[in-house]
């Protein structure tokens, strides 16, 4: 199984602050889908309830050590209390999604094969960050650079990185 983090972050690798994202980037939501589409996403309690629904077209699970927590019958929901427990349900897929929060970016950068990062072109403040990435453990294999426009209100950066010595 391959094991895809997902995440978008300022230049000074602010993802977060109150628990919601730091802008609104419709190019990004839109690679977000078409990247995650059709693979499990694993995620933190928080970030879930941020969203507030499942996302179609894709197993959603969420890590919780809440043993209360009650996602008021969500369809495709896969309640779990660990990413071990998250990664055992999902063994048979091809590939599974890490999207945040940063407590589970802390916890599987050590085990993901890939990294999608969209670099979002402002130094913002935030509660959340991403760690840095580090070069000796995963190299930079694709970059695609795009201007701000009228939907979009910063100049952004879609990248992809693959864990070194990965074959």
């Amino acid at each position: 199984m391959t094991i895809s983090i997902i995440v978008a972050t300022s230049l000074n690798n602010a993802i977060g602050k109150n628990n919601q994202l730091l802008w609104h980037l419709p190019a990004d939501l839109k690679f977000f889908k078409a990247t995650t589409m059709g693979c499990p996403v694993i995620m933190g309690r928080k970030t879930f309830q941020s969203i507030g629904r499942t996302l179609p077209g894709r197993k959603n699970v969420v890590i919780t050590r809440d043993k209360n927590f009650n996602a008021d019958n969500q369809f495709d929901l896969i309640v779990v209390s660990s990413i071990d427990e998250a990664l055992v349900k999902m063994h048979a897929e091809k590939e599974v999604f890490i999207i945040g929060g940063g407590e589970i970016y802390n916890q599987t950068i050590g085990i993901a094969d890939f990294i999608y990062r969209t670099v979002v072109n402002t130094n913002i403040d935030g509660d959340v960050y991403f760690s840095e990435i580090n070069n000796n453990e995963f190299n930079l294999v694709w970059e695609e650079k795009h201007e701000a426009d009228e939907k979009n209100k910063f100049d952004y950066t879609y990248q992809k990185f693959e864990r070194v010595g990965l074959i």
